[in-house]
């Protein structure tokens, strides 16, 4: 291991790890492309695209040139009572993305950051309106917001991440997906009976990312919209893992034809470069905070929100877009992750293969020993991380087809293999 590992490994503590039993966690030395390059020499193909955010690849010479001129020319200046020509360009281009009339941007810096603010948002907008009591959510089973204290309270409290922290962050109104009669049923009576309590519906449009690439129809999601638009809940839709192309549109919730109230989006908005994420809020939404009193100001302010730096990894990001062929790729992705996949349905440890956009997931029957898994896949030359017993990938937009075919059969070889012995 290089010298660098040795000294400081050991004071890193790493997401998502019980840190007594996890393996050590594999040293990199660069990236390029689809690829990340090991320490060792060891050259894996990223099938996650580093938790969904490099959409156009690692390194991408538009990403670096544009990073590096900014960095040159200023890095970063407060917003407080301050504006750089990076944040106005990016609001501007980021509503002209979205829909009327979702017109007002807030900045941050996580996707968890971002979905508090808009929670934030909506609660106060009721107290602005004169409104005292609106100041719970209605979220769905199996939804994932975050890991911050009021994102937590909105994940699914059974299957989710966050169950130790039941009883400590606020009770919400989980419902389930109404995907059934039964559940649009008990989503249309549970809001209309609440309503007066619920600030806002928060949902993951058409993919439940976290809680292991859950899959729902875009009919599913506008029954959501209808029966918060017909008790006038806002809706918050967390794009922070969808938006930007990866189910086949720019954002998910355009399949369903409605509008949100408030949208969140992180993750591959800077194509996996810099951390940045945005709030942005319909003009009704922001005609609340509209007055001459200062109390009913929005008092938030992350310190690095709109970063200069990032902000033009983020337009650069958003010509990427414009001038390549993202959607194109997807749905060829699309196509390719359908063909490779669906036949592991067949296995006998696999319960259901799913696939969207540049998504696919092989759910196995039973809970699998992950940390095997994975090594698995490095011993395959691939870079994959199960959530639970689901396998997933979820690949840069740009990657060629010889290195999804890489992908895919890394999952399909591992899985059969395991399937021979028993095993998942």
């Amino acid at each position: 291991m290089p010298g660098w590992y040795d000294r400081g490994v050991g004071r890193v503590w790493l997401p998502y790890t019980q840190m007594k039993t996890a393996p050590p966690p594999l040293a990199v030395e660069r990236t390029d492309g689809v690829r990340i390059h090991l320490a060792d020499g060891r050259v894996l193909v990223d099938g996650i695209a580093s938790w969904w955010t490099a959409v156009h690849g690692y390194n991408h010479p538009r990403l670096v040139a544009a990073i590096a001129e900014q960095a040159a020319r200023m890095p970063h200046v407060m917003l407080g009572g301050l504006v750089h020509r990076p944040v106005a360009e990016l609001a501007r281009r980021l509503t002209a993305l979205l829909p009327e009339p979702l017109r007002r941007v807030f900045f941050s810096e996580s996707g968890s950051v971002a979905v508090e603010v808009a929670m934030k948002m909506a609660v106060q907008y009721w107290l602005n309106r004169g409104e005292a009591g609106r100041t719970r959510f209605a979220s769905f089973a199996g939804n994932y917001h975050g890991d911050t204290f009021a994102t937590m309270s909105v994940c699914d409290p059974e299957e989710g991440m966050h169950r130790l922290f039941a009883g400590v962050v606020p009770e919400q109104v989980m419902l389930p997906l109404p995907d059934t009669g039964a559940a649009r049923r008990t989503l249309e009576r549970t809001l209309e009976a609440r309503r007066g309590e619920i600030a806002a519906v928060l949902v993951e449009p058409l993919i439940q990312g976290a809680i292991g690439m859950r899959m729902y129809d875009a009919g599913t999601l506008r029954t959501i919209a209808d029966a918060a638009r017909a008790n006038g809940i806002p809706i918050i839709a967390d794009e922070i893992f969808t938006g930007f192309g990866r189910t086949g549109t720019m954002f998910a919730f355009e399949q369903a034809g409605f509008v949100p109230d408030i949208v969140t989006v992180s993750k591959a908005l800077t194509g996996g470069t810099l951390p940045l994420a945005a709030t942005v809020a319909s003009e009704e939404i922001f005609s609340a905070f509209w007055s001459d009193d200062a109390d009913a100001a929005l008092m938030h302010g992350p310190t690095y929100m709109g970063n200069a730096t990032a902000c033009a990894a983020a337009l650069a990001s958003l010509d990427l877009f414009a001038d390549e062929p993202r959607l194109d790729q997807v749905r060829a992705i699309e196509r390719r992750l359908d063909a490779a996949l669906t036949p592991l349905a067949g296995l006998a440890n696999v319960k259901e293969v799913r696939v969207r956009g540049a998504v696919g997931a092989v759910e196995l029957v039973a809970n699998p020993n992950p940390e095997r898994l994975k090594r698995r896949f490095v011993d395959a030359g691939v870079w994959l991380r199960p959530i639970g017993n689901v396998v997933y990938t979820t690949p840069a937009y740009v990657i060629d087809e010889s290195d999804l075919a890489r992908i895919t059969d890394a999952i399909a070889d591992v899985l059969t293999d395991e399937a021979a012995a028993g095993v998942g």
